[in-house]
């Protein structure tokens, strides 16, 4: 049985590829006199050329090569394209088999006379030959079939110019595990903070993540986290205190005594510690904590008792002094 290539046998297959590829050289020739005709028509200048004496009417550039195009029957911007072409190639510079636009695109190359003639390998083919893709990599362009990591990557981010483009296709990659674990630490650290600039998000984000011991435990081995908790702590303590003022049964009877702020904010700390607690507890229904949460765990109940029998005792005494054994327990030392 014949080898087929696409509906055609391969025999047919090579006849069309001769008869094409000599419609291409023809048509490379065509393209290139098209452009030596428009240069003699209008030469290429250096900045700053000769200019046309007072009171002479004369036609730009673009003008000439417009009339030019349209007598022939081609686009002006081709007419440019073939022009600016033929001028980085002499005649005797083009090389037979490699297309105008092959030509083209490495006319930004001071080397393009040696270079073109030092067709790269392809695999595909088995053979050095020029496509537009070796050419576009040999100038640094994106290619049209992108073959290598980074050649993929940069086809990517031309598509993604879009920010809700980009910001689905990041959604949609991250889900995949295997990419998520191969993004540097850094990177993710990056990412998050850059989406979590809503306050809202943010704060959502840090609830979910401290819910987890081994991320809390290893948060608050930061001062600044430990510093930023301790304050909103303090804050959720003055809240606690102004809706315990508003919404306690015993708020009328209270406000009768003569109290302080600080009598207040004792108050409402205790109110908000018992309230958390209220929360927190039932969701250990079932669940054993590991030997470091326990440990972690008991090192915090053990603040909370000193703290409670400081309070305590200021209350009863009036003397807030503590021991330094009870001040380096409170300040988790």
């Amino acid at each position: 049985m014949p080898t087929m290539i696409g509906k055609v046998t391969q025999e047919r297959y090579d006849e069309l590829v001769a008869e094409s590829k000599s419609l291409v050289e023809t048509e490379r020739d065509t393209h290139f006199k098209l452009g030596d005709n428009s240069l003699e028509i209008e030469p290429l200048q250096l900045q700053g050329g000769a200019r046309p004496a007072a009171g002479v009417d004369v036609q730009t550039v673009e003008e000439t090569l417009a009339r030019f195009a349209d007598d022939v029957g081609v686009s002006t911007s081709s007419v440019m394209s073939y022009r600016s072409t033929a001028a980085h190639w002499p005649p005797k510079q083009r090389v037979k088999g490699v297309s105008l636009d092959i030509h083209r695109i490495l006319s930004g190359r001071p080397d393009r006379f040696e270079l073109i003639r030092r067709p790269p390998f392809n695999e595909h083919y088995g053979t050095h030959r020029w496509t537009q893709d070796a050419a576009k990599r040999e100038m640094g362009w994106q290619v049209q079939n992108p073959q290598s990591v980074q050649e993929k990557v940069t086809a990517i981010h031309g598509l993604a110019t879009d920010d809700r483009v980009a910001a689905q296709v990041a959604s949609d990659l991250l889900q995949r595990p295997a990419v998520a674990e191969n993004v540097p630490a850094r990177a993710r650290i990056e990412a998050i903070g850059g989406l979590a600039h809503d306050e809202q998000v943010a704060a959502e984000a840090a609830r979910r993540l401290l819910h987890r011991p081994d991320v809390a435990f290893k948060a608050m081995g930061d001062d600044r986290a430990r510093q930023s908790v301790n304050h909103a702590q303090v804050e959720r303590g003055r809240q606690a205190r102004e809706e315990y003022e508003r919404t306690s049964e015993l708020a009328p009877a209270i406000r009768h005594f003569e109290r302080t702020a600080e009598f207040l904010d004792l108050v409402g700390a205790c109110h908000a510690f018992v309230a958390t607690t209220n929360r927190v507890v039932p969701g250990l229904r079932g669940r054993i904590l590991s030997d470091d949460e326990q440990s972690v765990l008991r090192e915090n109940i053990a603040r909370v008792r000193g703290a409670l029998e400081w309070i305590e005792h200021a209350a009863e005494t009036g003397d807030v002094d503590v021991d330094e054994a009870l001040a380096r327990l409170l300040r988790g030392e």
